[in-house]
């Protein structure tokens, strides 16, 4: 770390100098412009590129040689480091098959859309520009779509409502487009200022949306594995525990969603010591309830009463992961005040 002395140039304005070495590495010399980012902590961060707006993200990759898994993994994890432009390559000829599967990943990510294509080369292009993208108002809505997925998906188990479960399925993919619109602008705000200028918010806020994104992603996914239960025709839950499970389902939620107040809409430490304290009690009833499972009289029912309790356990602790960071977070702005 270099220092300078701030100097009064003109009467009016302060100036301090560049270290030379640092100037010369980057092209500087007298008459260059730089990209001055002013952050709330006090600190100025100079870039040496001014536009960075104009800066197009683009790769051209080789698939000839990828499955279907693979290619399906490439696809998202260039659409999450924030790629805008994506060229897949494939000179003996992209097969009907290949382009199914592309097409197929593009519905699950938003923005990415197929431009052109050809016999070997298709263009894959962003649409969305972050300036259009609200990451808070994403969250609310991710949750929102998490929750209604984890309650009916109890719904549809206790009820045996295949048509239902099936719904809950569906959504997933709604689910999983939010997540990974959240992640792909929480990667690129880490590596671009202009894109964090863009977004609103700054990089301690950006990381704690994605942060609970993701465990609400996670619950949505528990959702999912709830629901394929009522298309089991082998999968009972016993009347005598659905009032139970029903009961102890709702109070993960609760954890969840009180967890997700504290950081999408600032209700407070004490907002997170009250979801911690659900999560203790429900934690206690869903340790009652296993031991009664040990004494049913058909081993199958026992089993999916099981999992189903292991589903909404791990429900409530992702929620409790989320009360960690919001408790960080008050911790964080109260440092900043």
């Amino acid at each position: 770390m270099e220092t300078r002395k701030v100097q009064l140039s003109g009467g009016t304005t302060y100036t301090v100098s560049l270290p030379k070495a640092w100037a010369q590495e980057h092209g500087i010399d007298a008459g260059s412009v730089l990209s001055l980012h002013p952050n709330g902590d006090g600190s100025l961060l100079v870039e040496t590129r001014m536009d960075r707006s104009a800066i197009k993200r683009t790769t051209t990759v080789d698939v000839a040689t990828d499955s279907e898994t693979i290619l399906r993994h490439r696809i998202r994890a260039l659409h999450a480091v924030g790629f805008d432009t994506v060229t897949l390559v494939d000179t003996t000829g992209h097969s009907d098959t290949r382009r199914a599967v592309v097409e197929n990943t593009l519905t699950e990510l938003s923005g990415f859309e197929l431009l052109s294509s050809t016999d070997t080369r298709l263009q894959l292009t962003n649409l969305i520009d972050a300036e259009n993208v609200d990451i808070r108002k994403s969250v609310l809505r991710l949750r929102l779509v998490m929750l209604a997925m984890h309650r009916d998906a109890i719904d549809a188990v206790l009820s045996d409502d295949t048509t239902l479960s099936e719904r809950v399925i569906e959504r997933d993919n709604e689910a999983d487009k939010l997540f990974a619109m959240v992640t792909r602008h929480f990667r690129r705000a880490l590596t671009d200022l202009h894109e964090v200028e863009k977004l609103d918010y700054g990089r301690d806020e950006l990381f704690e949306y994605y942060y609970a994104s993701r465990q609400f992603e996670r619950v949505a996914d528990h959702a999912v594995k709830i629901a394929r239960f009522a298309a089991d025709p082998d999968a009972t839950v016993p009347p005598a525990f659905a009032d139970r499970l029903e009961s102890l389902a709702a109070s993960s939620r609760k954890v969840v969603d009180t967890a997700g107040d504290v950081i999408l809409t600032n209700a407070g430490i004490d907002a997170a010591h009250l979801a911690l304290e659900r999560r203790s009690r429900l934690s206690e009833d869903l340790t009652e309830l296993d031991r009664d499972l040990y004494t049913h009289d058909d081993p199958g029912e026992a089993y999916v009463v099981g999992l189903l309790l292991d589903s909404i356990r791990r429900s409530a602790e992702y929620g409790a992961n989320i009360v960690g960071i919001a408790i960080q977070q008050t911790g964080r702005q109260n440092v900043a005040q």
